[in-house]
């Protein structure tokens, strides 16, 4: 069993696209300049990726409600997000990737990663 971690990555440029990323079942994964988040559900499945694949998932769940919302102010967040996701894409926008994984099997393959031990869930 491994211990719960924290693994942070600052995404600074293009080339940071291709870093490679492993994502466990249990793990959240964070991007606090853009306030977003995605948390693990019963059916939530682990992948390995690299940091573009991971962004490319967040994007996609943010076309989806552009797509499929009624309101526009809805609509109107959805593009402001899409706009500043290409900045990162571009290496223009440098933004941090948090992956926090209670069961310690994810990784961000990079020796610019920051692995930390999980503090306990302030949530609770």
């Amino acid at each position: 069993m491994k211990d719960p971690c924290q693994v942070t990555f600052t995404v600074e440029k293009e080339a940071d696209m291709n870093v490679r990323v492993v994502k466990s079942s249990e793990a959240t994964i964070r991007i606090p300049q853009l306030k977003m988040s995605v948390t693990p559900g019963p059916a939530s499945d682990g992948y390995v990726s690299n940091i573009e694949g991971v962004i490319s998932r967040f994007e996609k769940v943010i076309e989806d409600e552009r797509d499929n919302t009624e309101e526009d102010d809805v609509r109107k967040t959805a593009k402001n997000l899409l706009k500043k996701i290409r900045k990162v894409k571009w290496g223009e926008m440098p933004v941090k990737i948090i992956i926090e994984d209670p069961s310690g099997n994810s990784a961000i393959i990079s020796d610019r990663a920051v692995v930390e031990k999980l503090k306990k869930s302030k949530k609770k």
